[in-house]
């Protein structure tokens, strides 16, 4: 995946390209069809260690009352606007605030246009859905026995709230997994942030000191470029 910055992404206008010419053909949005492009088991190769990121604070209350209702997509996304339910619902997970906030800030590489989306998604039928760009196996696998277990994963890019909340609880899954001796040179967060872009395999490779390959290694940088604003945007 690509970073999130001042420069417009490569691929934005080829995502604009496939709209119009998807909604000249149909007259309408185009429907979304299966695929992730978020949490993905990558293979782990080996890559240059970059300085840790400071501990978290703890993460936040889980009587934290959730939003009234579902936030609407904006034209212009910025997840620092998203505070109250990341607050919210990683509280409800046990996982930090902080490390949910700054994984939207890195997943805010592309757009988050449901229309741009599901252009894009028709394009490429293994791309994600939602502002966690989550995958629809890990969408479905994270909602078994939890309060949006009727949810579809069809709904990740109309719904931000619950992308948020579907990212907290599949943060929650991999920190289950996650060994408590553990011998590589990453954090609890950064191990959590591995699991997120790299799946559970790869999350348990690097826990074990196998070093990530240049992709994981750039989300884990990305990760700690985040770090700062996304503790500020969660701070009350």
């Amino acid at each position: 995946m690509a970073g999130s910055g001042a420069r417009r992404p490569w691929w934005t206008a080829l995502v604009l390209a496939v709209a119009v010419v998807a909604l000249a053909r149909c007259g309408a949005a185009p429907e979304p069809g299966p695929g992730p492009d978020g949490p993905s088991d990558r293979a782990a190769t080996s890559a240059p260690p970059v300085p840790p990121v400071p501990s978290a604070t703890a993460s936040p209350s889980a009587t934290v009352p959730a939003p009234a209702t579902s936030s609407a997509p904006a034209s212009v996304y910025d997840p620092a606007d998203f505070a109250a339910p990341v607050r919210t619902y990683s509280g409800r997970a046990g996982i930090s605030a902080r490390l949910l906030m700054a994984i939207l800030y890195n997943e805010a590489y592309k757009p988050h246009d449901p229309a741009l989306e599901r252009a894009w998604q028709r394009h490429k039928p293994g791309a994600s859905f939602g502002i966690a760009n989550m995958h629809r196996a890990a969408f479905d696998d994270t909602k078994r026995g939890r309060d949006f277990a009727g949810r579809r994963w069809e709904e990740l890019p109309d719904d931000r709230d619950l992308a948020i909340e579907a990212a907290a609880w599949h943060l929650h899954d991999l920190a289950a997994r996650l060994p408590a001796d553990r011998s590589g040179s990453y954090g609890k967060d950064e191990l959590l942030a591995l699991g997120y872009n790299a799946g559970a395999g790869n999350m348990l490779a690097f826990a074990r000191g196998v070093a990530p390959g240049s992709q994981a290694a750039s989300y884990v940088g990305r990760l700690r470029a985040n770090w700062a604003k996304s503790g500020d945007a969660v701070r009350k």
